[in-house]
């Protein structure tokens, strides 16, 4: 089948975003649309979790196969912070055990009362909702596929209104319940959609309107909204991109985004830690806001890149890590 490089695309875009917001947060100024780049990989996510399994696909090897290609690489970074907060080298950090245990288990952990429910990687916050999906998914996987998504549907439109309704919701349910787990079903259904009926129609003006939308939800910062706000852009963006591919030639083939797209999974482990350092140093040396973000965003960029080469993907090849139907690497996202 040919590899639809436009998946590859939309994962460096979601990455190059989520990078440029957490630039921006650093030095004090405001890219609040670049964090859409998770929802974009949500939707991605629950689109192709659909699109590469099949009937004959087993809930055993699913939760296997996303293990394996969540898990390790999201160790090693786990354990390069750690010993870093170790050496002192990231002094703002507090850890305990409990926290170290419940991030490598991708368990959410709130330190204390009020506090942000985060693993010791920050980026690891969007893996634990990745992981509570696959849980739910492999459970569909047991029964008709005819019912896969309704039933897939339900939980979690279940869990939302559960935690959505409880007065005093625990740590655990007021993390599992966000309406930002809706985006991984939206994607789903674009992928049994496309399985079943092909591409959807108008690709230019649909990608075109979820730029516009995009634009529009720069001034809106609810995470109750989430949903809508950024969720509808990038089903609608994925929706656009299926379609141009499904064109005579489809996309044309980008080796440099080609690139980011297969470490945009290393670039957003990653991303965090390099900025804590190139900003500091920026400072030190007294270099300007625009600069530093620029400066930020390529050693982002370029540090995902080589993680990729030499962490992720050896770490992929040597547990012969399977490819999807769609021609493309699994994606952690």
């Amino acid at each position: 089948m040919r590899q639809l490089v436009g998946i590859q695309y939309l994962r460096a875009a979601a990455a190059t975003g989520v990078v440029i917001y957490h630039a921006a947060q650093r030095v004090g100024t405001r890219f609040t649309v670049g964090e859409a780049g998770v929802d974009l990989f949500f939707v991605l996510s629950g689109f192709l979790m659909i699109a590469i399994t099949s009937p004959e696909t087993r809930a055993t090897t699913f939760m296997m196969d996303r293990i394996k290609r969540i898990a390790p690489t999201y160790w090693v970074a786990t354990t390069v912070f750690l010993a870093g907060i170790l050496l002192g080298l990231f002094p703002q950090a507090r850890v305990d055990v409990a926290h170290i245990i419940a991030s490598y288990l991708f368990i959410p952990y709130q330190a204390a009362e009020g506090s942000a429910t985060l693993p010791l990687l920050v980026p690891g916050w969007t893996l634990n909702f990745e992981m509570f999906f696959y849980v739910l998914f492999a459970l569909t996987l047991l029964g008709p596929r005819v019912w896969q998504l309704p039933v897939l549907t339900v939980l979690l439109a279940m869990v939302c209104v559960i935690g959505a309704l409880a007065v005093a919701p625990g740590a655990l349910l007021a993390f599992y319940s966000q309406p930002i787990l809706l985006e991984f079903v939206a994607g789903a259904w674009l992928g049994w959609y496309w399985k079943r009926h092909g591409a959807p129609v108008g690709g230019p003006a649909v990608v075109a309107l979820a730029a516009v939308l995009y634009v529009g939800a720069w001034w809106t910062d609810s995470d109750r909204l989430r949903p809508l706000t950024y969720g509808i852009p990038a089903l609608l963006l994925l929706a656009g991109v299926l379609q141009l591919e499904h064109r005579e030639g489809g996309l044309p083939y980008v080796p440099a985004l080609k690139l980011l797209g297969d470490a945009s999974y290393s670039i957003y482990l990653w991303h965090t830690m390099i900025l804590a350092v190139v900003v500091k140093a920026a400072r030190i040396v007294g270099l300007p806001i625009a600069p530093t973000i620029v400066l930020c965003v390529a050693a982002s960029l370029i540090g995902g890149i080589v993680a990729y080469r030499t962490i992720e993907k050896p770490i992929n090849v040597l547990l012969k890590r399977r490819k999807s139907r769609l021609g493309v690497p699994i994606p952690g996202m």
